[in-house]
């Protein structure tokens, strides 16, 4: 399929530009353990997640029309003629693994949401951003084994969601420092922590209980979803395992720092993250 050229769709990043991040990011580097075809399933999944959040995060016009422009030619692949190359690449696998296009959607809106609410309130509000940042990922890796079912969705989202929570509390700084702050403003409160506190330069005793506590509901979060690694087979149960072993890393690389997510982000080492995989391996539901 030959993408057609559209001005608008044409000044989103490019496919190249997107997929440059595919040599060291969680997802493309997991779906290497997967068989050939499977994989490049997923990486046009990931081409379409990866350029949603581009989008999101970087593009230097009009984020919100550029989304709708995205979201335009989403529907087209349904139809047959995407414009944009990770969007036509996109549209093979939407027809050979039968994926509905609403987690699509469902990322875009995420990067809609990036662009209006830069404050979560509860955490119910936070869980609700990740059921559309981060949950749909899940939801379409187990559409393109064909293994979905309810009781693995379920638990998909509960992995998805920590890994998301995750990587909000590694960049809590960073975040700060670009206007937004996904703590919810109910946990602020209750551990007495005024937003001042995440523009200094190291944490103060009560940020610290603050992440703990955060770090602490992560991993409770990935314990129970874990489980979802017993009820795959083979390869792609290794993977989700070593999604999850990302997690408790680096919610481990976290307590480690100290708690100190104001300075540089806190990453788990390769051996971290080795040692994780292996533990998940052996036991998947415990995060210690």
């Amino acid at each position: 399929m030959t993408p057609v050229a559209d001005a608008p769709v044409a000044r989103a990043p490019s496919a190249g530009e997107v997929m440059a991040r595919a040599g060291d990011e969680n997802f493309p580097v997991a779906s290497r353990l997967l068989p050939r075809r499977a994989r490049e399933h997923l990486l046009a999944v990931y081409g379409f997640a990866r350029l949603v959040d581009d989008v999101g995060d970087e593009y230097a016009g009009d984020r919100l029309a550029m989304l709708d422009e995205l979201e335009a030619d989403l529907e087209r692949a349904y139809d047959g003629a995407p414009r944009h190359p990770l969007i036509a690449a996109l549209a093979p696998t939407i027809v050979v693994c039968e994926l509905p296009i609403d987690p699509f959607r469902a990322l875009i809106e995420a990067n809609r949401r990036d662009q209006l609410v830069h404050r979560y309130q509860t955490f119910d509000e936070l869980v609700g951003y990740c059921a559309l940042s981060a949950n749909p990922v899940g939801e379409l890796v187990l559409r393109v084994f064909g293994v979905l079912s309810t009781e693995r969705l379920q638990m998909s989202d509960k992995v998805c969601t920590a890994l998301q929570l995750a990587e909000h509390w590694q960049d809590v700084g960073e975040d700060h420092a670009e206007g937004r702050i996904y703590l919810p403003a109910e946990d602020l409160r209750h551990f007495e922590v005024p937003e001042s506190d995440l523009a200094a330069a190291k944490p103060t005793p009560v940020v610290k209980r603050l992440m703990a506590f955060q770090v602490m509901r992560a991993n409770a979060m990935l314990d129970e979803g874990a489980p979802l690694i017993r009820t795959l087979q083979g390869r792609l149960a290794f993977a989700v395992a070593a999604f999850v072993a990302g997690g408790r890393s680096a919610l481990r690389a976290i307590e480690r720092s100290g708690y100190d997510v104001l300075g540089r982000p806190p990453r788990a080492s390769a051996g971290l993250q080795a040692a994780w995989l292996a533990r998940t391996l052996v036991r998947p539901g415990g995060s210690r």
